[in-house]
């Protein structure tokens, strides 16, 4: 699925199963918390600090999701053309960064 149709499908579920889009200040705070629970994962299954048996269960394939549900829900809400916004984004960064990232010596 592309972004556009994403978001379709996010307003789609709003309309049908959600009463309304929860205001953008609120979205921001789930958007942060979504972000911490992937943070938690990341950090304790990739990083240094020891995982709990309590969170070896939790899928980051579904915390990640949770992000992108959320930030499809702010797109929608703001009027941003997501696809469109990601397309040119991709675009900048081929240009101005393939140089930059060709030429890191720590990437090698």
């Amino acid at each position: 699925m592309d972004v556009k149709n994403a978001q379709l499908a996010v307003d789609e579920w709003i309309k049908n199963h959600g009463v309304r889009y929860f205001n953008e200040l609120t979205n921001m705070a789930q958007l942060t918390e979504e972000v911490g629970e992937v943070a938690r994962i990341i950090a304790r299954r990739y990083g240094e600090q020891s995982e709990k048996e309590s969170d070896k269960a939790k899928d980051l394939g579904e915390e990640l999701a949770d992000v992108l549900f959320v930030v499809l829900c702010l797109a929608n809400q703001t009027g941003i053309d997501l696809q469109e916004a990601f397309d040119k984004k991709l675009d900048l960064k081929a240009k101005r960064d393939h140089d930059r990232h060709q030429n890191n010596k720590k990437l090698k």
